[in-house]
């Protein structure tokens, strides 16, 4: 399982191993254990209110994004499979963190397994779709003893 995490980041090396941790982890209790590529950027309001708007259409910053390669995971023996790309705003993430009383570490792990369960097809257009993301993101961060 090859995680690129971008390296010119504020982000300590422990806090860049909480993270492929967490990735590890996510994918796992979501049974997803072929040899995966993974790419995880950060970046401030400006680049994240771009991207929102250059792709989703909102001229708004946002917390994270997700760009899966593909709808469907596909195996090829042997080689790995590109899952696709997660964006988190390091200002939302540590505003947010302020907001909800918690760590900044709390709050990096909370968007790092939003982001993946979204390129793993997970989405909250639905209330039955959130319900189901928000238990299995909690469960997740539960077993790493992760919480609020």
């Amino acid at each position: 399982m090859d995680i690129y995490i971008e390296e010119n980041t504020a982000l300590s090396p422990e806090q860049t191993e909480m993270i492929k941790n967490v990735v590890k982890w996510a994918l796992g209790h979501c049974d997803v254990c072929s040899d995966i590529d993974l790419g995880i950027s950060f970046v401030d309001t400006a680049e994240i209110k771009k991207l929102n708007l250059e792709y989703r259409g909102k001229d708004t910053a946002t917390d994270v994004l997700s760009f899966p390669v593909s709808d469907e995971l596909m195996t090829v023996e042997g080689e790995p499979q590109p899952l696709g790309d997660i964006v988190i705003c390091i200002d939302v993430a540590k505003a947010q963190a302020a907001d909800y009383g918690h760590s900044f570490d709390r709050e990096l792990a909370f968007l790092v397994v939003h982001g993946v369960l979204h390129l793993l097809g997970y989405n909250h257009e639905t209330s039955d779709e959130e319900a189901e993301m928000i238990a299995t993101q909690r469960c997740i961060l539960d077993n790493l003893g992760i919480s609020r």
